[in-house]
């Protein structure tokens, strides 16, 4: 994830001036968070369609094991022409992160086509990456009319506001997309007060834009769903043999990662060329990853297509109705369908991520003496912090995640993406150096 350059933000006005920018930041806020709102309400309601409401129309019980095929070939050329033929190319590649720096106006057709044809119809990426760059745009967009006026410091600052506020409804609080730009900002070279009131504008955005989010929701009623868990039976403290357990899941997770970026910088170099061709076989493999997962394992190709969102709810309610047999094929083609997708398609990385992480702590729950709970949040957290740049923003998002009896598994968290973190980005970074994708 990329912010603002550190000599931009270290350059916002002060005073005054950054009175007014912090004005404007909580006006983005309620502008974002309503667009967030609006883009998450068409992407469930396409979903639900798709994947629920069409196969009850048609006469299924049940979505049967071809049903991702043809969607996801429409995704794939619907994605493909976005990627070759609009400006911006639909989006971030998703296998080099996100971005929360400037998006100009002329890329969110592109952002939106790729997206909303994309992520519905079982491409294996979240929203988050689309929001961010939606976000972004619409702060720009916003302040146009003066926008020659700010200068680029606060122009950049601006874009990252109106970044946070939309990542901060898909994760569910406030606090996470504040986290993010705030790791982001540091370790793009700012600190001190710099640092300061280079996120600070972000801070609040992202605060304002979750209340009116929650607001928008409550008076429409509509059913917007964000990375979420149950209610989880978290035990009253940890055992030994649960610190014990974490090491190693974390560092095979971890390992896991790498071979699933892997694939997808290798699938990035091909799409580097042939963007719309890579598109259209990658989203087809995604539906054979689906559909042969389904007559595997008697299960929805579901689990496998899609972000993993609604996936991560069921596997935490009750992990014991998942057999080892399940829960390996699942890592494996939903592992692969999700390398594919981070080369080929468009859409974020971190939710995929978040699941897999949560399928191998629930495959190694049974081991002695570690416990279904906080082998879950050691695999969410090693995955998530092996995808992101920023293993403090991976830890915050998981303990948010787990909910209010969080501060028992804090340890197990903190020390699965501390270790995910280290493994990815320092023990396995020369062969990540070697992992270029040619720009465009």
């Amino acid at each position: 994830m990329a912010g603002a350059a550190p000599q931009e933000v270290a350059q916002t006005p002060t005073w005054r001036p950054y009175v007014a920018l912090l004005g404007t930041s909580a006006v983005l806020g309620v502008v974002v968070s309503v667009v967030a709102f609006a883009f998450l309400a068409l992407l469930h309601g396409l979903t639900h369609a798709v994947w629920e409401e069409l196969p009850q129309a048609w006469g299924f019980s049940d979505v049967p094991w071809w049903w991702p095929l043809p969607w996801l070939a429409v995704a794939g050329v619907v994605v493909g022409l976005a990627v070759r033929s609009l400006p911006g190319h639909g989006g971030h590649v998703p296998v080099k992160g996100l971005s929360m720096g400037p998006v100009p106006a002329s890329y969110v057709p592109g952002v939106l086509l790729a997206a909303l044809a994309g992520l519905p119809l079982g491409v294996v990426l979240g929203p988050e990456g689309p929001l961010l760059m939606l976000g972004s745009a619409v702060a720009l967009i916003l302040v146009r009319p003066w926008g020659a006026s700010l200068g680029d410091p606060a122009r950049h600052v601006l874009a990252l506001a109106g970044a946070a506020a939309a990542v901060s409804a898909i994760f569910g609080s406030p606090v996470v997309g504040a986290v993010f730009v705030v790791e982001a900002t540091a370790v793009s070279g700012v600190a001190g007060q710099a640092l300061v009131r280079a996120v600070l504008p972000s801070v609040l955005s992202s605060g304002i834009g979750a209340l009116v989010f929650t607001g928008v929701g409550s008076w429409t009623g509509l059913e917007i769903s964000s990375l979420t868990l149950p209610d989880l039976d978290v035990p009253a403290r940890l055992d030994v043999l649960d610190i014990v357990w974490t090491v190693p899941l974390a560092v095979l997770v971890a390992v896991g990662m790498r071979l699933v970026h892997g694939l997808g910088f290798a699938v990035a170099r091909q799409a580097a060329t042939r963007p719309f061709w890579t598109a259209v076989v990658g989203a087809l493999a995604v539906g054979v990853c689906a559909s042969a997962y389904a007559l595997l394992t008697g299960r929805s190709p579901e689990d496998v297509a899609l972000s993993g969102q609604a996936l991560l709810g069921t596997l935490a309610a009750d992990p014991e109705a998942w057999g080892l047999g399940a829960l390996a094929a699942l890592l494996l083609l939903k592992g692969l369908g999700y390398g594919i997708s981070l080369g080929s398609l468009r859409g974020g990385p971190i939710f995929p991520a978040v699941l897999l992480g949560a399928a191998a702590g629930v495959l190694v729950g049974g081991l002695p003496g570690f416990g279904a709970v906080p082998a879950l949040a050691a695999g969410m957290a090693a995955a998530t912090a092996a995808t992101l740049p920023f293993p403090i923003s991976a830890a915050v998002l998981v303990v948010l995640l787990i909910g209010p009896s969080a501060p028992a598994m804090a340890p197990i968290v903190l020390l699965a993406a501390s270790v995910g973190y280290v493994v990815e980005h320092y023990v396995l970074a020369p062969r990540r150096d070697a992992d270029h994708v040619p720009a465009g």
